[in-house]
């Protein structure tokens, strides 16, 4: 019989609820960025995926990722969460049902985080349709490669909190949903401004928050690897964030809170997979880093390319998804894991002289990029049984928020859109 930690408890279900926040706090970031027609259809698109995803989780997809010895998928042992409760169950820290809640919030906003390159045009039963599917091709086999025992686990790639399974994932599917349905009616004729910044910075600021559980609960106890991600976490949104502000100083001559919350989400995306793996100073450059990289993406190679990633999902959780696994193979060493027997890193970083790491996360983020990219066009063929992925051009005109929801987040509000 394992003994159970109330403490580590205690410390998993609160980092739960801080993972569970974050969906609503993306939801506010995202909404803030759009058009006040389209504020209430994109909160919805995270709200709808906070019931969808719950419900598929509990009946199949804990069992899918977690379950099983498979290499690329797990089994249905657990369906309907059948079977995890118990001394016998044990197979994750602090309990299998404790582990099984933490990792829900990932799968719930992961696929979140893809809505941010397709709002304003994108058919809600279209994105319905299209989060269910991708969940099963995509995110359930990543979760179970990664952290199920699978393939990306067994050929010694580590990704502490999430980096492939969620960022890289959701990143490049969003790349790929923006390709495949197009640009915004105006895209290219019209400039698009946030129309509503503090509601950028309070979801920002909620996903800070809420990226503590994230990080530091993927310690799976309350222990000192938890205060060490807790750490790692905070110093690289903070430089990130400042680097950022620097990069607008010289670039566009005024810093701007709107460049304050992305460069702090793009600090946090980075580290997340290096979090319990690399040193505090190293957390200080992966984040002073991270910034310039994303804008980069976003201010240079979206314009050039011309690609309509409306509120830069790609530029921001792929790329940065992509610089914090490549940082966690140069800049990991072992011993940060207050256990050595748990602990994930088999070489040490390319810092010490050995590529080999680096070469595992190189190889790990090819697989993860290829795997969204089929899965994200079989999960757009399957939305598109639902009818068109987008609206007509007259509903986009019309706003989102009056055609699928009918609702309006200002209803007083009588001015220009």
């Amino acid at each position: 019989m394992n003994p159970i930690n109330s403490g580590d408890i205690a410390w998993m279900l609160t980092s739960s609820a801080m993972v569970l926040l974050m969906t609503p706090g993306l939801a506010l970031f995202y909404g803030g960025m759009v058009k006040r027609k389209n504020m209430i259809n994109t909160i919805m698109s995270s709200a709808m995926i906070m019931g969808l995803a719950t419900v598929m989780w509990v009946l199949f997809g804990f069992s899918l990722s977690f379950s099983g010895a498979g290499q690329f998928i797990g089994d249905f042992t657990w369906f309907g969460l059948n079977g995890i409760e118990g001394v016998d169950a044990l197979k994750f820290a602090p309990t299998t049902m404790t582990f099984a809640i933490f990792q829900m919030m990932f799968a719930i906003i992961t696929p979140a985080l893809i809505t941010g390159s397709i709002v304003e045009r994108t058919r809600f039963a279209a994105l319905f349709v299209f989060v269910i599917v991708w969940s099963i091709l995509v995110y359930y086999p990543l979760a179970h490669m990664v952290w199920g025992g699978g393939y990306l686990m067994q050929l010694g790639a580590i990704d502490f909190a999430g980096g492939n399974v969620v960022h890289i994932s959701s990143g490049v599917s969003a790349l790929v949903a923006a390709l495949v349905i197009g640009k915004r009616k105006n895209f290219g004729k019209a400039k698009y401004h946030p129309h509503s910044v503090p509601t950028v910075f309070l979801g920002a600021g909620l996903l800070w928050f809420g990226w503590f559980g994230f990080n530091a609960g993927s310690a799976g106890a309350a222990n000192e690897l938890a205060v060490h991600a807790f750490m790692t976490t905070t110093v690289s949104a903070a430089a990130a964030l400042l680097s950022w502000l620097i990069i607008e100083k010289i670039t566009v001559g005024k810093p701007t809170l709107v460049g304050a919350s992305t460069g702090l989400v793009v600090g946090l995306v980075s580290i997340t997979p290096a979090a319990g793996f690399v040193p505090i100073w190293a957390a200080l450059v992966i984040g002073l880093l991270a910034s310039p990289i994303s804008y980069f993406f976003i201010a240079v190679i979206k314009n050039k390319f011309g690609y309509d990633d409306s509120l830069d999902a790609f530029g921001c959780h792929g790329v940065g998804g992509v610089w914090g696994a490549l940082a966690t193979g140069i800049f990991a060493l072992k011993g940060f894991n207050p256990d050595p027997n748990l602990d994930a890193v088999r070489w040490n970083g390319l810092i010490t002289g050995d590529a080999t790491l680096l070469g595992r996360q190189a190889l790990s983020i090819v697989i993860t990029i290829a795997i969204a990219v089929i899965g994200t066009l079989i999960a757009l063929a399957a939305a598109r049984l639902t009818g068109p992925l987008r609206v007509s051009a007259r509903d986009e005109e019309r706003g989102l928020d009056l055609v699928e929801h009918e609702e309006s987040a200002y209803p007083s509000f009588n001015g220009m859109d």
